[in-house]
């Protein structure tokens, strides 16, 4: 099986939280980890499980405006992570996009500040439901993974993360071997 997880970036805990999940896929299904600004829509036909993942910004998906005002801090600091495109996240790249295969499997996850969800936000909301309107199946609820700011994710999240994925692998082998007994 295969699994695509593609991330939008600011200054790399996204990234890594990308990675992690990947990294606890890896057991069962061949997962594969692209920036949204570089995924080419032929590597989503034939992917078992699409995962999409981005940062709250706003409380909500990130803007184009978000993401100028996030690259200004960022170039300032130092702090900007390289996979970075200002113009293409995670919301205009679901406006654009559509399931292969009609309800094929995806599942949405956000890094997010710390604290309440109703005080942060949830980006995985917002990318849940562009999943749903391109025509993917949601596997599993989406996911909220709290990072500091700037490039400050905890160790315990990257690990959580990766127990996610293991979890995501799970639930499809699962789907995947009841289908075929049926």
């Amino acid at each position: 099986m295969e699994a695509l997880v593609i991330y939008e970036s600011m200054y790399g805990n996204t990234r890594r939280v990308a990675e992690a999940i990947a990294d606890g896929l890896g057991g069962a299904v061949a997962a594969s980890v692209v920036p949204v600004g570089d995924v080419d829509e032929g590597r989503i036909i034939g992917c078992d499980l699409v995962v999409v993942g981005g940062p709250t910004h706003v409380h909500g998906m990130s803007r184009p405006s978000t993401r100028r005002r996030a690259a200004d801090v960022g170039s300032a600091t130092g702090e900007l992570d390289v996979s970075t495109q200002i113009n293409v996240g995670v919301r205009e790249w679901l406006a654009a996009t559509h399931a292969a295969v009609p309800g094929q499997n995806a599942v949405a996850f956000d890094t997010r500040n710390h604290g309440l969800e109703i005080i942060t936000g949830s980006a995985a909301r917002g990318i849940s439901e562009g999943l749903r309107k391109a025509g993917f199946q949601l596997l599993a609820d989406g996911e909220s993974f709290e990072v500091g700011p700037g490039p400050a994710v905890d160790q315990e999240e990257i690990d959580r993360a990766s127990r996610w994925g293991a979890e995501l692998a799970q639930l499809l082998v699962e789907q995947q071997t009841g289908e075929n007994d049926e």
